[in-house]
């Protein structure tokens, strides 16, 4: 099973409908919330090279946020990533 993680915060409503999407196609996912963690958020920006919320990482190789991992989920794309 690969690793996945959803970095959020709490106001966020694609934070909100990238964990529905996960959660309707049953993908497994741990959620960390960056809300109040300053330090973390510098972080995960330097790693990612991404500053908005929310970021999909798969194996530790970003997806994107909502938009990239629901162009991935029609394409196909984030079935094979996850069957590779």
């Amino acid at each position: 099973m690969k690793d996945i993680v959803v970095y959020t915060t709490v106001a966020c409503s694609f934070c909100t409908r990238v964990k529905a999407l996960l959660d309707t196609r049953e993908i497994p996912y741990r959620e960390i919330d960056l809300a109040r963690d300053p330090d973390g958020r510098v972080a995960l920006a330097q790693h990612t090279g991404m500053m908005s919320f929310p970021q999909v990482i798969i194996d530790g190789e970003l997806l994107g946020g909502f938009r990239e991992t629901l162009a991935a989920d029609q394409s196909g794309r984030l079935r094979e990533l996850l069957a590779a």
